[in-house]
């Protein structure tokens, strides 16, 4: 099978960066995302000034006390456009005649998706709870969803979502959302997990925290 090449992978890298920062940590001034991609802010001007020139990413001003007005960067729709939706109106369509021909039947198909998705992601989750977050997350960002880990103290971890690669079959099925928070149970068997953010309900990312159900094993 071809490997599916999408709009984001033809941009020039930098260029690819700066939107993946945008998309990450939100509005950003020219410096901090410099700062943040290791660049000239010279160099990232020129790629944002590139990326406002095709719509991609916009500014505005903002005061600044009595200093100089702060200019911040932002993905505009068609920016946020370009990350992974791989469920879309289609597919929510479909959807939308099976739920009319059976509800029951909609929510076992989720369901049995969670159980699918764990069992593909098992051979690849081995040792400390710490060292299968991390493999989870990389799984997620595989999947589109700009997957991270955040060691939360005095154990546990915050595994946070920054896409949503379902975004719009989500808005309209809750069963969505309850297959992916089954989907990491599933995962990661020995670890309570709990939602804490979510896109849906206008938070800016999906996060969940998890900690070992046994308080004294080694999370790392």
């Amino acid at each position: 099978m071809p490997q599916i090449i999408s709009p984001l992978d033809l941009l020039p890298d930098g260029r690819r960066e700066v939107l993946r920062l945008l998309k990450s940590l939100g509005p950003l001034s020219a410096g901090e995302a410099a700062r943040e991609l290791g660049l000239t802010v010279s160099g990232v001007r020129q790629h944002l000034a590139a990326l406002e020139g095709v719509g991609l990413v916009g500014h505005s001003v903002l005061p600044s006390g009595r200093g100089r007005p702060r200019h911040v960067y932002t993905l505009t729709a068609s920016g946020d456009a370009l990350f992974p939706r791989r469920h879309g109106d289609l597919a929510a369509e479909l959807l939308g005649y099976l739920e009319e021909e059976s509800e029951g039947t909609l929510s076992s198909l989720f369901a049995r998706r969670s159980r699918r998705r764990a069992e593909d992601a098992r051979p690849r989750l081995r040792g400390t709870l710490a060292e299968r977050v991390t493999e989870l997350a990389r799984i997620l960002d595989e999947d589109g969803y700009l997957a991270e880990v955040q060691e939360l103290r005095p154990t546990g971890f915050l595994l946070v979502e920054r896409n949503c690669a379902v975004l719009t079959v989500a808005q309209r099925y809750p069963q969505v959302c309850s297959s992916e928070i089954d989907f990491l149970r599933e995962a990661l068997p020995d670890a309570h997990v709990r939602r804490v953010s979510h896109i849906v309900r206008g938070d800016t990312t999906c996060a969940y925290e998890v900690t070992p159900r046994d308080p004294s094993s080694p999370c790392t």
